[in-house]
């Protein structure tokens, strides 16, 4: 079946980063810009800019955007799965111990998709391949092609 299927595997890796990262991009801009239904169901509710919530609002809506478009992608893939990791131990764990019971289930999968996102880097389609195309590897020296 891998023999099959493997050839998928670049095609399916790209769209489980663009998903991510532009799902993850939503969480931001519903804390940060009220979006989505806001925070608290309210349309217009937003999280003050200098807070914990402010701080992982920024970090979802622009680490999720770096993550969808390939930028940095192993950055802030783990940038992203250190917050989710945090929010789940200080947020969901002190609630209940099944991530069912106390909510945390979306956060423990953020997590462990950016964790392997961050191993994983952005990809063969994304932004940084994109802009580092003209660069080839020599015996561990990056150098410039001749054009």
């Amino acid at each position: 079946m891998e023999r099959v299927m493997g050839k998928f595997a670049p095609y399916l890796y790209v769209l489980l980063r663009v998903i991510a990262g532009l799902l993850f991009a939503c969480h931001g801009a519903q804390k940060l810009f009220g979006l989505f239904g806001g925070v608290s169901g309210s349309p217009t509710a937003t999280v003050a800019l200098f807070s914990l919530m402010g701080l992982a609002g920024c970090i979802e809506f622009i680490g999720g955007l770096l993550i969808a478009l390939g930028i940095l992608t192993s950055y802030a893939a783990f940038v992203a799965s250190g917050e989710m990791a945090f929010a789940y131990f200080m947020a969901h764990a002190p609630r209940a111990f099944y991530p069912y019971s106390n909510g945390g289930s979306l956060a423990v999968l953020y997590c462990f998709v950016f964790l392997y996102l961050w191993f994983a880097g952005g990809g063969a389609w994304s932004l940084d391949r994109l802009l580092r195309r003209d660069t080839v590897s020599t015996s561990g020296v990056t150098a410039r092609r001749a054009a």
